[in-house]
């Protein structure tokens, strides 16, 4: 398998600690985001992951050069122009075609997802796009029908919603974990350019391709981009070693 960490946003919710470094170098039990998330992948046997950059992007970088990890490290450079998501993965393109499956994972989520077990459903439903989800309290939900399919999106705090399918009205709401696994073919059928969030280009593509959701039932799931979640997140890190 091939990997993602979309590391290269501003962590403006972290305004404290990321006005002199990157959210993905600050630390959790003495070791940076970014090394967990690589640490993640690198377990579930992702042999190639490409880092992309743009805040503080030397700093990264050079975490990245001068330490050794178990899997080989690519840079997606986006200095000049900060990508969002869905553009943030085409830009990364290069290092991510070939064969075989892709996971995307948030640099700011921390997880006791099994991502192999989550690699062999994808594979086996044959999907373009599998979403990790949970059952979270949050404004934005996926909503998803029986089959696990996606039927749309809503926005809950101004009643905002997108249909994609007749099962909309019957659908469960469900969170999104900011993990996820694709198929390289989903390259070519990539026609946002620029800087696009990656969501709406799901719903679009679900409308004639199977994107599924994977709904999550690990014990711990958690957004580290949020201050208050650091200390729950350094808890949990330093019982899971013990």
């Amino acid at each position: 398998m091939k990997g993602i960490i979309f590391s290269a946003g501003l962590g403006t919710r972290l305004q404290k600690l990321t006005h002199n470094r990157p959210k993905a170098l600050i630390e959790l039990n003495g070791k940076p985001l970014l090394w967990h998330a690589i640490n993640k992948l690198s377990n579930a046997g992702v042999e190639q992951i490409v880092v992309n950059v743009h805040h503080f992007a030397d700093q990264v970088i050079d975490y990245l050069t001068t330490h050794n990890f178990k899997t080989e490290i690519f840079i997606s450079d986006e200095r000049d122009k900060l990508l969002d998501t869905g553009g943030g993965l085409l830009h990364a393109r290069q290092f991510l075609q070939g064969n075989s499956p892709i996971i995307a994972y948030n640099v700011d989520v921390l997880s006791s997802i099994n991502l192999n077990k989550l690699a062999e459903y994808h594979i086996k439903e044959q999907a373009l796009a599998t979403l990790v989800v949970r059952q979270r309290k949050t404004s934005r939900y996926l909503t998803i029908d029986n089959n696990n399919r996606l039927t749309g999106w809503k926005n809950i705090a101004n009643n905002d919603h997108i249909i994609i399918s007749p099962d909309y009205s019957n659908s469960e709401t469900w969170a999104f974990s900011g993990i996820q696994i694709l198929s390289p073919e989903i390259f070519d059928l990539i026609t946002e350019k620029g800087n696009f969030p990656i969501i709406p280009m799901y719903l679009r593509l679900a409308k004639t391709h199977k994107i599924l959701a994977y709904r999550d039932q690990s014990d711990f799931w958690i957004d580290c981009g949020k201050p208050e979640q650091l200390p729950l997140a350094e808890k949990w890190l330093k019982n899971s070693l013990r």
